[in-house]
């Protein structure tokens, strides 16, 4: 199977790269200078020159909160550029995997988030991802949108890598411990990807959560973070503080607690659940020894 993945140069479309081969994929990786998503034109013609068997969309406007004061740009990639690939991928009569956020959320169900939820983003980011799963549902039937959460890897800037920057420049941490989401590392994330891929192919489409488990706060994240890097000699034991959001304000308002219902969607894509900690002991030691 050949795969056109946008966003190539991220941490999801650089993971798909590295395992496609493991399970017989090829990957046509496109970065943002090589396609920029919001040309419809460009998307048309990069679909047609590679003739993928499907599409994955890793492209995105992450920063969560320069959204705020950015909001055309975000916009213009998690909406309009998802529309463009949509468009294109069913005009050449292909799927298309699409990955979104528990952004779409607020966070003030009081359980678990199943994907036929109605959504409520809070922010700009969250509001543009929402539209761009509205974008591609609108564009194409052959459609799978995989919702993750909280992405790290080994790979640039992300969560994780400022915790270890950090305990590596400081004797003490403080994160916040009052919202509740799920960490996934973007290897496991692009797993789910090929497995969508294969299953979009055979017909599968719809709305799916693919996230790590179990349910942590930021300051699970840190703490398990420097207790690996200390324990692999990378850092000393730096305490981590545990603190209310309200003692870290930030331009983006984020949602509590995000816990998804993932039980049916690893069903569906055949796939065993994600444990986010031993994927970041993987992952940080591939850091640690990259």
């Amino acid at each position: 199977m050949k795969l056109l993945v946008t966003g190539a140069g991220g941490q999801v479309g650089r993971e798909l790269a590295r395992l496609a081969p493991t399970v017989g994929a090829e990957v046509v990786g496109l970065d943002r200078a090589a396609l920029d998503v919001t040309d419809a034109g460009a998307v048309r013609q990069s679909v047609g020159r590679v003739a993928p068997d499907a599409v994955v969309n890793a492209a995105a406007y992450t920063a969560v909160d320069r959204a705020e004061s950015e909001p055309e740009a975000a916009f213009a990639v998690n909406r309009d550029g998802a529309a463009n690939l949509a468009r294109a991928a069913d005009a050449a009569g292909l799927p298309i995997v699409h990955v979104s956020t528990d952004y779409v959320f607020d966070g003030t169900k009081g359980a678990p988030y199943r994907p036929s939820d109605p959504v409520a983003p809070l922010g700009t980011y969250g509001a543009s991802k929402a539209a761009g799963e509205d974008a591609v549902r609108a564009a194409t039937d052959r459609h799978v949108i995989l919702r993750t959460a909280w992405v790290f890897s080994r790979y640039g800037g992300n969560f994780v890598a400022t915790m270890l920057r950090l305990a590596a420049e400081r004797d003490r941490l403080a994160v916040v411990a009052d919202q509740w989401g799920h960490p996934t590392a973007a290897a496991d994330v692009a797993r789910a990807c090929l497995a969508a891929a294969r299953r979009a192919a055979d017909g599968l489409t719809g709305t799916f959560h693919i996230a790590g488990a179990p349910l942590a706060t930021w300051h699970d994240l840190a703490s398990e973070t420097v207790r690996l890097a200390h324990a692999a000699g990378a850092v000393a034991a730096v305490p981590v503080d545990p603190i209310p959001t309200t003692d870290y304000p930030t331009p983006a308002a984020r949602p509590m607690r995000v816990e998804l219902a993932m039980d049916d969607s690893f069903r569906a894509l055949g796939l065993a659940p994600f444990d986010w900690r031993s994927s970041l002991a993987e992952e940080i030691e591939a850091r640690l020894n990259g």
